[in-house]
């Protein structure tokens, strides 16, 4: 196998590597792995937080070191996170997006532009008629609305853009 097949089962696994906070979303379609480098039988990746201060870190650090240091030919896994890279929530994968909606948490609105208000669909039954209830959420990256429609409370990620290529 060579490094580049190496790579491609580590970028798998991390499919299988959900976020502490969001069950059934791994930390792969949530956008935050940046890198990974294989050297034979060492592996480093790279991670962008989706906020600076996620009291998850520690825990997605433990996660992807297990889930790649369990594939049979990886000696030891470095899990780095970068903090001068910017984390955008176009970075979400469609099948995150779609996870997320499984979960109950819209993804973010698309095409978001800063300082704008923004709204999102409910993920229970599809309805636009939607409000904010409270922007902070029960973690720093999602906020509470409520679906007028079938009167269920629920969260949405926030929009963060990558202010770089706005």
């Amino acid at each position: 196998m060579n490094d580049e097949q190496k790579r491609q089962e580590i970028l798998a696994i991390l499919k299988t590597v959900d976020d502490p906070e969001l069950p059934s979303v791994s930390v792969r379609d949530l956008g935050m792995v940046h890198d990974v480098l294989v050297n034979h039988r060492n592996v480093s990746i790279t991670m962008v937080p989706t906020f600076a201060g996620c009291p998850a870190l520690d825990f997605i650090e433990k996660n992807v070191k297990l889930a790649v240091e369990s594939l049979e030919w990886v000696e030891r896994c470095h899990v780095e996170f970068s903090f001068q890279i910017r984390w955008s929530t176009d970075a979400i994968t469609n099948e995150g997006k779609e996870q997320l909606r499984k979960h109950g948490v819209s993804p973010p609105p698309e095409n978001y532009q800063p300082g704008e208000e923004w709204s999102v669909d409910c993920p229970y039954c599809g309805s636009a008629f939607t409000s904010m209830d409270n922007v902070f959420g029960p973690t720093a990256c999602r906020s509470i609305l409520y679906c007028g429609s079938c009167k269920n409370p629920f969260e949405a990620m926030k929009p963060v853009v990558d202010y770089s290529v706005v």
